[in-house]
C-alpha cells in the first residue's frame, strides 16, 4: 500500500515540476526579450517578469522538486533490491543532470534580477528544450526498465534534438520577418499633421 501512494504522489511532483521548469524558462524568455521595449515599458515588464519568476521558482517548481525526490526515496525504501538495476542508474543520472538544470534556473533568475543574463531569446528557447529531452529519457526508462531498445531510443532522442533546433531556428526566422514587416508598415504610414484652421 505504501509503494502505492508514494507512487501516485511521485507522479504529481513530477506533473507540477516539469510545468514549472517548462514556464519558468519561458518567463527567461520573455524577461529578456522586455529589453527591446521602450520605458516605461521595458521597467514595468522586466519587475513583472522578475516577480513572476520568484513565485513560480519558490512556491511550485521547487516543491514539485522536493516532493518527487521525497516520494522517489520512499519507492526506494520500499524496492531497495531495484538500486541493483542498470536502468536505474541511468535514469538517476538524468534526474542529477535535471536537479543541476533546476538549481542553474535559480543562477539565471539572479543574473536577470541584476542585469547580468547573457542568454539570447533564442538561446534560452534552446535551453527550455532540454528538460524535454531529459523528460522523454527518464519516462521511457521508468516505463521499459532494462528492455528499452537502446538504437530506437538514441535515434529518437538525436532525432527530435534536431527538430527542436530547427523548429527554434524556423521560429526566429519567421520572428525577424514578421518584425520587419511591422516596421515596414510603421514606416509607410504616412504622418497626420493637423492643419490649422484660420
Amino acid at each position: 500500500m505504501a509503494y502505492s501512494w508514494f507512487k501516485a504522489f511521485h507522479l504529481i511532483g513530477i506533473v507540477v515540476w516539469f510545468a514549472g521548469l517548462f514556464y519558468l524558462v519561458r518567463l527567461f524568455i520573455y524577461h529578456v526579450e522586455a529589453n527591446q521595449e521602450p520605458e516605461p515599458a521595458k521597467t514595468i515588464l522586466k519587475n513583472q517578469y522578475q516577480i513572476m519568476e520568484k513565485r513560480l521558482y519558490n512556491i511550485i517548481t521547487t516543491p514539485g522538486m522536493l516532493l518527487t525526490v521525497a516520494m522517489a526515496i520512499g519507492l526506494l525504501s520500499t524496492e531497495p533490491e531495484v538500486l541493483k538495476q542498470g536502468w536505474l542508474h541511468i535514469k538517476l543520472l538524468f534526474v542529477a543532470l535535471l536537479l543541476g538544470y533546476h538549481h542553474y534556473c535559480k543562477r539565471l533568475m539572479k543574473q536577470l534580477a541584476v542585469d547580468e543574463c547573457r542568454w539570447s531569446g533564442q538561446q534560452l528557447r534552446a535551453l527550455n528544450e532540454a528538460p524535454t529531452v531529459m523528460l522523454l529519457v527518464i519516462v521511457l526508462l521508468a516505463v521499459f526498465k532494462n528492455n528499452l531498445p537502446t538504437d530506437i531510443t538514441v535515434w529518437g532522442i538525436f532525432g527530435l534534438i534536431i527538430l527542436m533546433a530547427v523548429t527554434i531556428q524556423l521560429y526566429a526566422k519567421k520572428r525577424r520577418r514578421d518584425k520587419e514587416k511591422q516596421m515596414g508598415e510603421i514606416v509607410q504610414v504616412p504622418s497626420q499633421v493637423p492643419q490649422e484652421q484660420s
